[in-house]
């Protein structure tokens, strides 16, 4: 596993964890839709991409012809 396979997992996890906390402490009621919707979907899409290498947006930018980077950045 790679650090940006970690980053992208712990990077969901928090995403995730943090909408999951505020629904059960009464400060967002995620059963009614809301752009936390959006919010969850990115978190889970970066959570998952940790573990299969697959990146929605990663597969429209390549195609669109956007270069890889060579150096180290965060996710």
């Amino acid at each position: 596993m790679t650090v940006n396979q970690i980053v992208r997992i712990v990077a969901g996890f928090f995403i995730m964890t943090s909408l999951v906390l505020a629904h059960f402490s009464g400060q967002v009621d995620m059963s009614k839709l809301s752009w936390l919707w959006f919010t969850a979907f990115v978190g889970a899409n970066l959570f998952q991409s940790g573990f299969t290498r697959f990146c929605p947006l990663d597969s429209i930018l390549k195609k669109l012809g956007v270069p890889e980077s060579t150096g180290n950045s965060c996710a």
